[in-house]
């Protein structure tokens, strides 16, 4: 590639589909920056019948020279939320709204038009329209939903009544702070409200943030667990179980992916087409809900090549304090009461060791643990018992997203880092010598 930038301004959007052949932004420089203004995932791409993949993920970006077997490493600089209030909930789908994938396929149950496009009338969840027939065609409504509000700061939410989710729901655009080419509609139309005043904490990161997967696929849908729902689908975007192997695993929903994080992504695509999407303002562990508080937001990142360095999905360098407690790297007073137990016992020496996580993902949280473990192994050169011991008296399996997204962090000896050629990263990140 020629005419590479030191800087790329991104701020427009698929409409849905992540494509191996689709263009891209750039190219952006090795070791340069990316700066992306994101629409709000999940409800709102999932209530637009004309979105195809479940999120409203930003154009993929080039980075020159990435190539097919390199990797990416992303540092996130900055994450702002935008909105000043969103909503969100357990979901469930509306029969007839669909073939076969919500998320994916959504149809008008009146004219059966696939992908129709749509008009707002009032609020509440019959306000989406069918343009051609006006029938009501939202595949999803809520079980049990809530329409929340920021402070100023962006560090505390509250959720409200019935009177002001309604209010907002008639200025929708403003709240969600959606940028002029988004196109969604905002979740806040629905006006949900049983939960009230309810307080929570913000702490903002990325449910999508990785690399064009070398195969077209839904964006929500570049991850083991709802790749699965592929697989033999009966629309478009059906794919075999070998071309799911094609996928980046780029939606982690882990609530790690923020600020002062270290993201290492896999190059399957000339360019690698780095994407990012879905900002959260929060979520526990597990996204128990199925979905949570999606905001638009401006991110800025830097990315760096490893050349030669090929993954099937993204390895993590958390922040410190995201790490789990016996993953945290060995003190210099831990070490000395070490050292004290090794000479006493006759050792020669002590492992020096570093954090390292890796994502994992799956049909279920146990066919993804299997998958994290295994490309532990393989990153590492371990053995699978070898990876499982470490995790469990070294770190930890940590839950991302039910169904299937999970990640595997554990002390790795530097040894075995700097073979996979991770070691500057854990320098970088921990200080370690």
């Amino acid at each position: 590639m020629a005419g590479s930038s030191d800087k790329i301004v991104v701020s427009t959007y698929t409409n849905g589909i992540l494509d191996p052949e689709g263009p891209m932004l750039g190219p952006v420089r090795d070791g340069g920056i990316v700066e992306a203004t994101t629409a709000p995932g999940c409800w709102g791409p999932m209530i637009t019948p004309h979105l195809r993949g479940g999120h409203e993920v930003t154009q993929p970006v080039a980075v020159e020279n990435a190539e097919p077997g390199d990797a990416v490493a992303i540092r996130i600089h900055e994450i702002t939320v935008v909105s000043a209030a969103t909503a969100s909930g357990q979901d469930r789908m509306v029969d007839g709204h669909f073939v076969g994938d919500p998320f994916v396929a959504k149809q008008c149950p009146e004219c059966g038009i696939m992908h129709p496009e749509s008009t707002v009338e009032g609020i509440g969840q019959d306000a989406i329209r069918c343009a051609n027939c006006g029938t009501p065609l939202t595949p999803f409504q809520f079980e049990h939903g809530y329409t929340v509000v920021f402070d100023e700061a962006r560090t505390i939410g509250v959720t409200i009544d019935k009177d002001g989710a309604e209010r907002i729901a008639g200025d929708t655009r403003t709240y969600a702070g959606l940028s002029e080419s988004c196109t969604q509609h905002s979740i806040l139309l629905f006006a949900p409200h049983d939960l009230v005043g309810t307080i929570s904490r913000m702490r903002p990161f990325m449910g999508q943030l990785g690399t064009t997967p070398a195969v077209r696929m839904p964006d929500s849908h570049n991850a083991g667990d709802f790749g699965v729902f592929l697989i033999g689908a009966p629309h478009d975007y059906a794919l075999t179980e070998q071309q799911l192997e094609m996928r980046t695993d780029g939606h982690m929903d882990i609530d790690a992916v923020r600020p002062g994080t270290i993201v290492v992504a896999p190059v399957k695509v000339p360019g690698a087409g780095i994407y990012m999407g879905d900002m959260h303002a929060l979520q526990g562990d597990g996204e128990i809900a199925g979905h949570t508080m999606d905001v638009a937001g401006t991110i800025t990142l830097q990315v760096n090549i490893i050349k030669n360095r090929p993954l099937e999905g993204p390895v993590i360098f958390p922040l410190l304090e995201d790490l789990p407690y016996l993953a945290r790297p060995i003190g210099a007073e831990e070490r000395k009461r070490a050292q004290v137990m090794a000479q006493k016992w006759g050792l020669s020496g002590l492992e020096e060791s570093a954090p390292i996580s890796i994502v994992g993902t799956g049909a279920d949280l146990n066919k993804a643990t299997e998958n994290g473990l295994r490309r532990a192994a393989e990153i590492l050169h371990m053995s699978i018992p070898e990876v499982r011991n470490r995790a469990t008296i070294n770190g930890a399996i940590e839950i991302g997203r039910l169904p299937g997204v999970i990640q595997v962090t554990f002390l790795a000896p530097l040894s075995n880092l700097d073979k996979a050629g991770f070691l500057p990263y854990v320098q970088e990140q921990y200080g370690i010598a």
